[in-house]
């Protein structure tokens, strides 16, 4: 799940590359975008209360959560042994 809010730049720049890194090396995950602008209450039941964020979960479990300054890199780092693992990739 990846919250932004629509006066974020940060935001606005990192989606399209956290989304298509996403597609491009774990294309197994399911993306799901977040206005925390329109959906507040959803952000408050995940505990979000600062943008960007990004939740990834498997199995219901929260496995890896990244929020404001973080780089695709990372994520592609965070996710590569778990979604092997998980996928067998």
């Amino acid at each position: 799940m990846y919250f932004s809010g629509p006066d974020c730049a940060v935001c606005q720049v990192l989606k399209p590359r956290v989304i298509a890194l996403l597609q491009r090396e774990f294309p197994r995950i399911a993306v799901a975008l977040v206005d925390c602008a329109a959906a507040p209450e959803l952000a408050a039941q995940q505990s979000v209360f600062a943008v960007p964020t990004l939740t990834v979960y498997f199995d219901g479990q929260e496995l890896l959560r990244l929020a404001r300054n973080f780089s695709p890199a990372q994520l592609a780092e965070a996710l590569e042994r778990p979604y092997a693992l998980y996928f067998g990739a």
